[in-house]
């Protein structure tokens, strides 16, 4: 199911029109609102005492509807997305990176993620840059490790979307900041760029390289912040 889902798009109905200039028939992907999409999600509710599980349950969602259904098939009407999304939601291997993250956080800075807003972490710049750049490395070496792993995630944009997020997200959950994650993610990108000298096709040689400065700019701190 989930895979003829993912290739044949067509076949799953959901949402509402978007609005006549941009709706093209009954089954749009853009129908489901940022707030319902919210309300869809219950990890948080369902593990309350563990942030990174109900944040790896919103990165497994987010990459099936914006990018599988909403990039992929939608706006580039291609399958490759399907490839790089399925990896974020499958054979727990964000969730191995993600963990070890939650783990270093522990032992390092001694805040315990399953009693969350209880001693976060500073969110400073040199906090990001060790936990990412710990997180970044430990999941370079399990690439390097097992060919398997590697086997898995065939492609560039594989491998920099999950360690990205792995570093983003145990980054966040630290300190209670989402800017701070942000800023974790697009370092990881910088860490992998200069490690293998390269991060996945044409797409991630631009934005995914100029993000760090976007996420310390003016903007974030106007209120659109991670």
């Amino acid at each position: 199911d989930l895979s003829y889902a993912a290739k044949h798009a067509g076949v799953v109905q959901m949402g509402s029109l978007l609005p006549a200039r941009r709706a093209r028939g009954p089954n749009e992907p853009g129908g489901i609102k940022f707030g319902l999409f919210g309300d869809i999600i219950q990890a948080d509710r369902k593990h309350p005492n563990d942030p990174a599980r109900a944040s790896l349950e919103v990165v497994g969602a987010g990459v099936m509807l914006f990018d599988q259904i909403w990039l992929g098939s939608y706006m580039s009407g291609g399958v490759g997305f399907t490839q790089y999304a399925t990896a974020a939601y499958t054979d727990n291997i964000l969730d191995e990176f993600t963990y070890y993250g939650m783990d270093y956080v522990k032992d390092k800075y001694g805040y315990d993620f399953t009693k969350p807003g209880e001693n976060m972490v500073k969110p400073t710049q040199d906090i990001v840059n060790d936990i990412a750049t710990e997180v970044a490395l430990n999941g370079m070496e399990q690439y390097e490790q097992f060919p398997t792993l590697m086997e898995d995630h065939f492609g560039g944009s594989q491998r920099a979307g999950v360690l990205a997020a792995a570093c983003g997200l145990s980054t966040s959950i630290a300190t209670g900041n989402s800017n701070s994650g942000l800023n974790a993610w697009y370092l990881c990108m910088l860490l992998h760029k200069e490690g293998w000298s390269r991060l996945g096709f044409s797409g991630y040689d631009l934005q995914d390289q100029c993000g760090s400065a976007n996420s310390l700019a003016i903007r974030p701190d106007e209120g659109a912040v991670g």
